[in-house]
């Protein structure tokens, strides 16, 4: 990240804010920072810089929610998060009464008469988004399109008008509150999601900078996989190069995703033994981890993933270079020959 580009933009000193900070991102020693993903995230900081929020799109297991964490670390700033729920109301969002408050006095001063005084009043606890608007917080609404589109009204004033509609029973007895100057939002949503999602207004995609994310480049997985697995070069090239020829068959070209390739890296490092497209247990893991039922390729109703993965298997075993590593990596304490 260029030194300059981080201190255009301000940042957020307020202890106040750190009290009551849901989360306190601190940028990973283990992130895996390519030129695209660098790129990616220099724009977003750019944009929030200039006072707009962002929204990254894309298929699941592109990164987007990883990526909205970097981001946000790299601000320094306390980050309120919210997960879409289609059960989400608008109170789940800006707050709602928990309670009353009864208040009784009971004057006695004077021997012979008695005053009794009580009141009674509601008590306003504020949700997130409110919290995050008044102490400058970074929201993060991750799949934000798994709640209902009325649920999220309260922030189309929030985003272009930087105000907060508020019921008058709030504690400060305010019926609305100025967004904090450091307010910013960044959203997430998969539009390749057809269960649980909801279609999103244009008038709140309209007050947001979208940035498309999709599956990285060749270099970048692999990059993603062995950083994330500590698997050698060799195998994360197999691991990926297998996945990426999975995305060309069947009706879903947006699966397997990266999440595979580091469950089967992980689960190789576990074991201690290398990518070997000859080795049983290699292609088992494969099936197992690829979930073929998803890939809906049939024919009279039986699936043919398991042949396809075994010949894509082969396929790219034979790639002119790929050479399967010796199984000298450590190995768990585990029963049993591969």
């Amino acid at each position: 990240m260029s030194k300059s580009l981080l201190q255009s933009i301000p940042s957020y000193t307020d202890p106040s804010a750190a009290k009551h900070a849901e989360v306190v991102p601190e940028p990973g020693a283990g992130f895996v920072l390519t030129p695209v993903v660098k790129d990616l995230t220099e724009r977003a900081l750019t944009y929030l810089g200039a006072g707009y929020s962002i929204h990254f799109s894309g298929p699941a297991g592109t990164g987007k929610t990883t990526l909205a964490f970097h981001v946000a670390a790299q601000l320094g700033r306390p980050v309120s998060l919210i997960h879409g729920d289609d059960e989400f109301g608008s109170s789940d969002l800006v707050g709602r009464d928990a309670g009353f408050h009864k208040f009784k006095v009971v004057d006695n001063y004077v021997h012979q008469v008695m005053k009794t005084e009580e009141q009674m009043s509601t008590l306003w606890v504020d949700n997130r988004l409110t919290t995050a608007c008044e102490l400058g917080h970074i929201l993060i609404y991750d799949e934000f399109t798994r709640s209902r589109p009325e649920t999220n009204n309260a922030l189309l004033s929030v985003l272009g008008e930087r105000v907060l509609n508020l019921p008058n029973v709030r504690r400060d007895g305010a019926g609305y509150l100025d967004v904090h100057p450091d307010f910013r939002a960044i959203f997430t949503s998969n539009p390749e999601e057809y269960a649980g999602v909801h279609k999103t207004q244009d008038a709140l995609l309209d007050r947001v900078i979208t940035l498309n994310v999709d599956h990285y480049e060749r270099a970048t997985e692999i990059a993603i996989v062995q950083g994330k697995t500590g698997i050698k070069g060799q195998d994360a090239i197999l691991i990926v190069d297998i996945i990426r020829e999975l995305r060309t068959v069947g009706v879903n070209n947006h699966r397997p995703t990266i999440r595979a390739a580091i469950a089967i890296g992980k689960i190789l490092a576990y074991r201690g033994i290398p990518a070997n497209p000859v080795q049983r247990f290699f292609r088992t893991v494969c099936h197992d981890v690829f979930n073929m039922d998803t890939l809906k390729v049939t024919r009279e109703g039986q699936s043919l993933m398991p042949e396809v993965v075994d010949e894509i298997i082969d396929r790219v075993g034979r790639k002119p270079g790929y050479r399967p590593q010796a199984n000298n990596q450590r190995r768990a304490p585990a029963s049993g020959k591969e």
